[in-house]
């Protein structure tokens, strides 16, 4: 990363692409008051400098027929960071996994899984995640529903 710093014509250009990662170069410029041949090459340093990891479509997850959400506590037999890193590449191979954060204190890390069903789910748990290497326990809770989604990180308000 070259730059570290960042000004407000880059904050408000990350804030505009965090809730409208379709929006044109054009468009973008007018909203953060530049012109369009500047404003892109910051959002291609933006995105060289590793500020902007990806571009993403926020799928409706029931409409596509994923009706369950289940977040799932697991602890490990060990805790070595090789035993961690085993486990973290494991979950990689399961697309169910749609997030994995790594916790301190009793549980090692929290899984959240998106499945069509609760028998999808349940062949996952059984055949999948509990018999997987390391894994001592898994405590399971389903949603009831979401109350809240939003992607992103909370970006300061740019005048």
């Amino acid at each position: 990363m070259g730059r570290v710093k960042l000004d407000a014509v880059d904050r408000k250009i990350l804030s505009c692409l965090q809730s409208e990662g379709r929006i044109t170069n054009v468009d973008l410029s007018e909203k953060v008051g530049i012109t369009a041949p500047p404003c892109l090459r910051r959002v291609r340093a933006l995105e060289d400098e590793g500020f902007i990891k990806g571009y993403h479509a926020d799928l409706d997850q029931e409409a596509l027929g994923f009706s369950l959400t289940v977040f799932a506590m697991v602890g490990l037999h060990s805790q070595a960071e090789a035993d961690l890193q085993a486990f973290e590449e494991k979950v990689h191979e399961w697309p169910m996994v749609r997030e994995c954060f790594m916790l301190n204190g009793e549980i090692d890390f929290i899984l959240k899984i998106v499945a069509e069903d609760l028998a999808a789910f349940q062949q996952f748990l059984t055949g999948e995640l509990t018999p997987a290497p390391n894994v001592a326990s898994v405590k399971t809770s389903l949603t009831i529903r979401t109350s809240k989604h939003k992607p992103g990180i909370p970006l300061p308000e740019v005048k």
